[in-house]
């Protein structure tokens, strides 16, 4: 590990092999279409599809008899900071409420995460991820005493396990004035230094609720001067927008408005308690919405009214691990029972909402596999008692599908999981040492004392 590694580039692993993907039966959450087919990938892209495509000389061929293969999962908002939160001790306070939460629990957590922290935290959101078929994650990071080279050393994870991701350093001003500068300063570094394909960047902010007009303000103007979008939390519960009323006078739409927040590569997280005229004014800006089900059920902040929030939604965890089978599952069940009208193609819509956004923000065509698309994909191993079609693939996906039946993963060309195996990397001695560096994260925990 480099703490002092600031930006991966485009130097992440390198493009596989050329391969011929034979007897595929190739499944797309987009449009819903199942068909057999062959797939041939060339430096990380597909670059043929059909029936009974002929091998090029010495290229390697693989026979999938008809297995199930998908576009690889996007994680559209996550925090990959809270893997080391698993089973760790009770705040000192009970919280009862969700800014309580916020301060006893997460403003503590993410104070007591240091280089080590910061990485064995995302190495192993990472390996949980790639094993539940996620090739992709949007990550909003935080970690007050580790800014400067934060972003790096998580950038230094995601390209030891082989996955794209869209990361941003959290600004607030809820560590004072020095934090929110060196925030900045860490989201500019990397933004500059991270174009994409594999690796992209976003200025992140906290929430309205903990960011001055100056902060608020400075993050809207560094992501207009890098032609970059705002990562922020908005609405999630309805205590963003009491402050802003009673602060400012205003909605907090009309906040983030004013302020220059708002645009075609921002992401609102949550939005959960943003009224119609809000979101109608957040989506005539272009704006994406983050959708985290099993979070806000989590922290009981409410619904999103997402049936209100158009076609630009992604589906993400909030950090809840990055299985977005499981993920879509809960969006779904949420969405029957709060009977807000919306179908079943509309919640999988998030699902590849996700995959859209993530193309746009990577500059890279993701979640279809076709010609021209990045060679991103997952490989099921799904004995299913009845066929799969387009007309019910979707509903296999809600009542049967799932991570545990994901077998291999290609990102980029390359395979990055192999018959349940993470291809590279020693898991074994991974997860040990993430065991030991959250025990010693869990005692400054327990030592610090609430923030906020």
């Amino acid at each position: 590990m480099n703490a002092g590694l600031t930006g991966v580039g485009d130097s992440c692993k390198p493009l596989g092999e050329a391969m011929l993907i034979k007897n595929a039966t190739v499944l797309s959450l987009a449009g819903s279409t199942v068909e057999r087919a062959d797939l041939r990938i060339e430096r990380g892209f597909i670059t043929a599809r059909g029936r009974k495509l002929k091998a090029g000389t010495g290229e390697k061929t693989l026979d999938l008899s008809g297995r199930y293969v998908m576009p690889g999962m996007v994680c559209g908002h996550t925090h990959l900071y809270s893997a080391l939160a698993r089973g760790m001790p009770a705040p000192k306070r009970t919280p009862r409420n969700f800014y309580e939460i916020l301060k006893y629990v997460w403003w503590t957590l993410d104070r007591a995460l240091d280089d080590e922290a910061v990485y064995y935290s995302t190495l192993v959101g990472l390996l949980d991820a790639v094993r539940c078929g996620t090739t992709t994650l949007i990550d909003h990071h935080a970690s007050p005493s580790f800014i400067r080279g934060s972003l790096g050393t998580m950038g230094e994870a995601f390209e030891k396990v082989g996955l794209r991701g869209v990361l941003c350093y959290e600004v607030t001003d809820r560590n004072g004035m020095r934090g929110a500068k060196l925030g900045l300063e860490e989201n500019e570094t990397w933004v500059t230094k991270n174009r994409g394909p594999m690796c992209g960047g976003l200025i992140g902010a906290h929430a309205s609720f903990t960011l001055s007009n100056e902060s608020l303000s400075a993050c809207a103007e560094l992501a207009e001067g890098l032609k970059a979008g705002v990562h922020i939390h908005v609405a999630e519960d309805p205590c963003d927008q009491a402050d802003c009323t009673r602060k400012y006078g205003m909605r907090l739409i009309d906040r983030l408005a004013e302020a220059g927040v708002l645009g075609p590569k921002t992401i609102l997280g949550h939005g959960t308690h943003l009224d119609k005229a809000s979101l109608d004014i957040a989506k005539n800006a272009g704006c994406w919405f983050a959708h985290n089900p099993r979070s806000n059920m989590n922290n009981a902040v409410g619904y999103a009214p997402v049936q209100q929030m158009g076609k630009r939604v992604a589906l993400g965890t909030d950090g809840i691990g990055g299985d977005m089978f499981e993920e879509v599952k809960f969006a779904w069940f949420k969405a029957r029972d709060g009977r807000n009208g919306l179908g079943i193609g509309d919640v999988v819509g998030f699902l590849t909402g996700a995959q859209s956004l993530a193309s746009m923000l990577l500059d890279t065509r993701l979640g279809v596999l076709d010609v021209g698309y990045a060679a991103d994909l997952v490989v099921l191993d799904y004995p299913t008692p009845t066929a799969v079609t387009p007309q019910n693939l979707y509903g296999h996906l809600i009542f049967g599908m799932s991570s545990q039946f994901v077998t291999d993963v290609m990102v980029n060309g390359r395979w990055v999981v192999k018959s349940c195996r993470v291809v590279g990397v020693d898991e074994e001695k991974i997860r040990a040492e993430a065991q030991r560096v959250a025990r010693k994260v869990w005692q400054r925990f327990q030592k610090m004392p609430p923030k906020g």
